[in-house]
């Protein structure tokens, strides 16, 4: 990434523009001008500029409790694998795991980093989630499901275990896949690295796979059948994901966005006509791709494909930021969690103008012309991921134009660090590092 242009904050008009369009952020009723520019939308990303920070947790989950409640949206699709999710999704609509509260279902999210999703935040969403949706029929439940592509072998188990359910006739198929892969000890890594050695792989079979199970089930209404169908084509993209990613090729980010990107708009196709979503996620998959370098290096994301392939007013792009505070994190990946210092904003960052210029919370709704001297510069924008490390700032900018990477960006002066249920588990082995928040 390259650094943002010092002295941005002095632009001239820049101030007066930010000044312009700032409304105070203190209290719910704030959001009241952003609710009504998502309630028409079919697709609303939410984002965050770390995995690690409680306000930009709490005021997400205050925007989707207000959609869901009034404006009638009915599923939540988050950067989580889709097994952990899928349990989630049952335990919040009221089908398992009844005995249960919030903090015990997220239990089963056992991946690191595990604070992503088993923390207070989240857990305090979902338990109002769930009372929300025993008010609601069977039918108009609010789902809770993960986009992600990292859950290779879990998926081809859960494949595998419907199959066994409800069509032992193509077993054949999910066996081959599963047997393409026991060689390497449930381990995508080591798979993906004996790909790069010896140009061999299990991709025709997992193909076949998800071809089979695509015929016997994404058309059929079964939630059951839905979920083997999910998790299918999680083990298509997985094999290619981990396969790209080893060869040291930075489309392995695109592979991931496209599976995030395809897989809400079957969740859309899912719920039903006229249905709207929440989509959560960082930053770097929320915001356009096009308004910063990713674009240069041939990158997408999840905002940008949505744009892409609907209609202007079908979705809203909600981008998260702050000037200084703490945040979870870790220092290498695998790690376990620590608090970690937020410095104060780089000179000439978007974060730094706003501290200079605002001085407190505040949100943005931004209106069709997007011109102007703040939201048509290209300053430097903080990004911060997973692995952290305060000292090296630099590298955490990532030079935005405001204007076109969102349609509205939540403010925050000084941030705390989210609340994990537990701390991380030591990992068994060393993981691989699989870029889940950017570069």
């Amino acid at each position: 990434m390259s650094p943002p242009g010092r002295g941005a904050a002095r632009a001239e008009g820049v101030p007066e523009q930010v000044r312009a369009l700032a409304r105070p952020l203190a209290q719910d009723a704030d959001l009241d001008e952003l609710v009504r520019r998502c309630a028409g939308a079919r697709f609303v990303c939410l984002g965050e500029a770390s995995h690690g920070t409680h306000e930009y947790y709490e005021w997400r989950a205050r925007l989707s409790r207000r959609l869901i409640a009034d404006h009638g949206f009915t599923w939540i699709g988050v950067e989580g694998d889709w097994p952990d999710c899928w349990r989630l999704n049952q335990w919040v609509r009221g089908q398992a795991g009844q005995h249960l509260d919030a903090r015990g279902a997220l239990e089963s999210f056992e991946r690191w980093p595990t604070w992503m999703w088993a923390n207070e935040e989240v857990a305090g969403f979902l338990d109002w989630l769930r009372a929300e949706n025993a008010r609601r029929s069977e039918r108009d439940r609010v789902g809770f499901y993960g986009l992600d592509v990292y859950s290779l072998w879990d998926s081809l188990r859960e494949i595998i275990a419907w199959l066994e359910r409800n069509a032992p006739e193509a077993l054949p198929a999910a066996r081959q896949a599963w047997q393409c892969f026991v060689p390497y000890r449930e381990d995508p890594h080591e798979y993906a690295w004996s790909t790069r050695l010896v140009p061999e792989s299990c991709e025709a079979d997992v193909v076949a796979l998800l071809s089979e199970v695509r015929r016997r089930t994404l058309d059929g209404g079964d939630p059951e059948a839905f979920d083997a169908a999910l998790n299918a084509m999680v083990a298509v993209d997985a094999e290619r994901y981990y396969r790209t990613m080893v060869r040291g090729d930075r489309q392995s980010w695109n592979v991931r966005d496209e599976h995030m990107a395809d897989t809400a708009a079957l969740l859309s196709r899912h719920h039903g006509p006229g249905s709207r979503g929440l989509v959560w996620e960082h930053n770097s998959h929320v915001g356009d791709a096009r308004a910063t370098d990713m674009a240069g290096a041939g990158l997408v994301n999840v905002g940008q494909l949505l744009r892409e392939r609907h209609a202007p007013d079908d979705v809203v792009l909600v981008g998260f930021a702050s000037w200084a505070g703490t945040v979870i994190a870790a220092e290498s990946w695998g790690a376990a969690e620590e608090v970690m210092p937020v410095p104060e904003a780089r000179s000439g960052s978007h974060e730094d103008l706003l501290h200079r210029v605002l001085g407190g919370p505040a949100v943005f709704v931004l209106g069709p012309d997007r011109s102007g001297p703040w939201l048509s510069g290209r300053f430097g924008h903080r990004a911060i991921g997973v692995v952290y490390h305060p000292w090296r700032e630099a590298g955490n900018y990532v030079p935005t134009r405001m204007g076109q990477r969102y349609d509205a960006l939540l403010w925050f002066e000084r941030t705390t660090a989210l609340r994990p249920l537990h701390h991380e588990r030591p990992p068994e082995e060393p993981e691989l590092e699989t870029e889940p928040t950017g570069f």
